[in-house]
């Protein structure tokens, strides 16, 4: 048992720090994005786990709930998925959850959950000091090295002059640096040193706030990673005939009023991918999906202003497709340079 109270609260600040994190991002977090919730995954699992390591170290042995010591380690097992999945989702620019992800994890925590209660902790510790453990770290290094395998060509932009890597890809690879090395750190400790794993995880928790918490960073960190091929702009001929495809499927199918429509939903109405609408929104338009969504809503709004003079404000809001009054008065604030009041007025 270790008596260093400085350590313990060096350890145990980065470990409750890491749960505010984890609820932060699964459960508070405003922008409701796949990647976000992956993020929470992540780390609610290393909490976990290294929540363990810390129970285990300041604790003495005949004081220890072994169901928890079985709860961390089989924490363990889904860290390593939570990092491939998050880590391909940003990249990837997902915006939904895919089913087959759903399924391996659900796979994956069936196969833990059906160990421990076939064979628990309590009654089978050799069992899981000489196989289990293994296997669970054996399925958390598969996923790092795959992983590292999906980054590999962000990794090359950081040798190359020709090429800058965004904040995000930045971000990326911080986040996969800091888990290869907790992971690390536990393969040593395993062997030497265990509080090893306890004290990276705080070190490099504390490296990642530092570089969340600039304002510059906060910002960019959680915007979706160009594509690969970004630069290779739709040729103008295919871009006009797209572009007036687009007009025409939103306007005949009123998709603007849609506060849920996605970008994926327009992008299967023209048979494009959502990458390629993006793409051609951002070089043809210079708009973002929801710049663009929105011009369309505040022409709406105005038109309802103009003739709908018995609706409220509010009401003019939500007919015209925006999900909230305050979000319909800032942008038409933005857009017209006219309150929706201002603009009424102007017919009365």
């Amino acid at each position: 048992m270790f008596d260093n109270q400085v350590l313990f609260f060096i350890c145990g600040l980065g470990v409750f720090n890491g749960f505010l994190v984890a609820f932060y991002f699964l459960f508070f977090n405003r922008e409701k994005r796949t990647q976000n919730l992956l993020f929470g995954l992540l780390v609610q699992f290393l909490s976990m786990r290294i929540g363990k390591s810390l129970y285990v170290i300041f604790t003495p042995r005949e004081e220890r709930n072994i169901t928890l010591i079985q709860i961390g380690l089989s924490a363990c097992f889904l860290i390593g998925v939570s990092l491939f999945y998050y880590t391909k989702s940003s990249l990837e620019n997902r915006k939904e959850f895919p089913l087959k992800w759903k399924l391996n994890f659900v796979f994956l925590a069936s196969v833990i959950i059906i160990l421990g209660f076939n064979y628990p902790y309590e009654n089978a510790q050799k069992l899981w000091s000489m196989y289990i453990v293994y296997f669970i770290y054996a399925v958390w290094g598969i996923y790092v090295l795959a992983t590292g395998f999906i980054l590999k060509d962000t990794f090359k932009k950081l040798f190359k002059k020709s090429e800058n890597c965004t904040t995000s890809e930045l971000w990326l690879i911080w986040v996969y640096v800091a888990n290869l090395l907790i992971f690390v750190a536990y393969l040593i400790g395993m062997f030497y040193l265990y509080l090893i794993g306890t004290i990276t995880f705080s070190i490099v928790f504390y490296v990642l706030l530092i570089f969340f918490l600039s304002k510059k960073n906060r910002e960019e960190i959680f915007k979706d990673i160009p594509e690969k091929y970004a630069s290779k702009k739709i040729i103008e001929t295919e871009a006009k005939g797209l572009l007036e495809e687009l007009n025409e499927l939103i306007i005949t199918q009123a998709l603007y009023k849609d506060t849920n429509v996605k970008i994926s939903d327009v992008a299967k109405g023209i048979n494009i991918t959502p990458h390629k609408l993006s793409q051609l929104l951002n070089d043809n338009l210079g708009k973002s999906f929801a710049a663009y969504m929105n011009e369309y809503r505040i022409e709406e709004a105005k038109k309802l202003l103009q003739e709908r003079t018995e609706l409220t404000l509010e009401a003019i809001g939500f007919e015209a497709g925006f999900s909230s009054k305050s979000n319909f008065y800032a942008t038409f604030k933005k857009v017209v340079g006219l309150t929706p009041l201002q603009f009424q007025k102007q017919f009365l």
